[in-house]
């Protein structure tokens, strides 16, 4: 019973991992189309900033998902998503790029959502 109480929050750190480990993966992949992504976008240093974005999403994902500094990561990831959305995702005249960017934002919530949560309370509690 007290596993079935613990449940949506093994499934939150699964679910919000998974997006930031695949796309990260999709970073390591596919460089150079990332990088041409960035700098179709304006971006200077695409190298630097691409190993940025993998070791945050990897990085950042890895913690939330095994739960060793869940905070921590979900901080790492909030520090992405912020300005990847406001870069690439705030054209509002394309429907796509509308889409990502309240994606993205509840994403951030969700983030945020995790991040106020009290720890003491994930314990499972017969009293």
């Amino acid at each position: 019973m007290k596993y079935l109480k613990k449940l949506p929050l093994y499934l939150s750190r699964v679910l919000i991992a998974a997006i930031f480990l695949i796309s990260g993966a999709g970073k390591i992949a596919d460089p150079q189309g990332t990088m041409k992504y960035m700098a179709d976008y304006g971006m200077p240093l695409t190298g630097f900033f691409l190993v940025c974005a993998i070791i945050l999403e990897i990085g950042g994902g890895l913690l939330v998902l095994t739960g060793f500094f869940d905070k921590m990561g979900a901080r790492l990831l909030i520090l992405f998503l912020i300005p990847t959305t406001l870069i690439f995702h705030t054209d509002f005249s394309q429907k796509m790029q509308i889409i990502q960017f309240l994606k993205n934002s509840a994403i951030i919530g969700g983030l945020f959502a995790f991040l106020s949560r009290d720890p003491h309370n994930d314990r499972y509690n017969d009293n």
